[in-house]
């Protein structure tokens, strides 16, 4: 099973005058990168917090948001310094007057000035308030879970189409491979007799070069690495975690393989194989680019 980096989740409640909202978004990204946005009186949990979202998310570019509004009880009136407002005020005052300015705006930005308003209570972070929030992250961190996993599913399907594709391909180079070796013996031999003719080079000696060249262009050790390599990476699609690093570690030795096939081949239907299967594998490392 593999997980997309790619997730959302929400939760949203509201009780009474209190109306709770949490966000989680992820993205793709090598490393765990985290962006929070989190009420002022929640900063002191700010590590906690974090330490859910890495243990629940592992990496990825992922951003979290925790929105609370509560609405204003009718008997909490607001109350103002007053003599902090007049002194704004009065300066507002004397500034306009000095360049000979209107008073309409000066009231609201006395009013709006700093410390002018003051706050009827501090905001403390009640146990039972961090709980409550605590428990929603979580609600909302495994519906993002859930949310890669159900994406997770969808680029499995794919990059086993992809793999299918590319055993496929190889299958169809095994059956080229030993005519591809006696077409190539043909022609340096035609060729060596129709440059020197039926005499002037040892028969002998010249079938023994033509072994020396043909070891080098086989091509069974690399079909049996990438036949091995292939089926690995279908078991660890198939294991319970997801595997996106090592898959893509996989998938750069399978791309060695094909090459190495593809260098040794000296057949043009072959490389038409290779050139299909190094298609197959440029989709699959795009998709893995995505996985956890």
């Amino acid at each position: 099973m593999i997980k997309s980096m790619t997730g959302f989740g929400q939760v949203a409640v509201a009780n009474g005058s209190l109306s709770i909202s949490i966000e989680v978004k992820s993205l793709n990204s090598k490393f765990l990168d985290l962006s929070l946005r989190l009420p002022r009186k929640f900063s002191e949990k700010e590590m906690e917090i974090r330490n859910l979202i890495a243990e629940k998310l592992e990496r990825g570019k992922i951003t979290l948001n925790i929105d609370i509004q509560e609405s204003a009880k009718p008997s909490e009136a607001k109350r103002y310094n007053e003599d902090l407002f007049v002194s704004y005020y009065t300066e507002l005052k004397r500034l306009a007057d000095r360049v000979m300015a209107g008073y309409d705006a000066i009231f609201q930005m006395a009013l709006n000035s700093p410390d002018v308003l003051l706050t009827t209570s501090k905001e403390e972070l009640q146990s039972s308030e961090w709980e409550q929030i605590k428990d929603l992250t979580v609600n909302a961190l495994d519906k993002c879970e859930q949310f890669r996993i159900a994406e997770g599913s969808i680029l499995e399907e794919k990059i086993k189409e992809y793999i299918s594709t590319i055993a496929n391909g190889l299958s169809a180079v095994e059956k080229i491979d030993p005519s591809r070796i006696e077409k190539i013996r043909a022609r340096i031999k035609n060729n060596i007799t129709d440059f020197f003719g039926n005499e002037g080079f040892d028969v002998n000696r010249l079938e023994q070069e033509i072994i020396f060249y043909i070891e080098k262009l086989d091509i069974h050790e690399e079909r049996v690495r990438l036949k091995t390599h292939l089926d690995y990476f279908l078991k660890l699609l198939w294991e319970k975690q997801s595997n996106g690093k090592k898959l893509g570690f996989l998938s750069q030795e399978i791309g060695r393989e094909i090459n190495t096939i593809g260098s040794k081949a000296n057949d043009a239907e072959m490389q038409k194989h290779v050139v299909a299967m190094k298609e197959e594998l440029e989709k699959i490392k795009e998709q893995l680019n995505n996985v956890l």
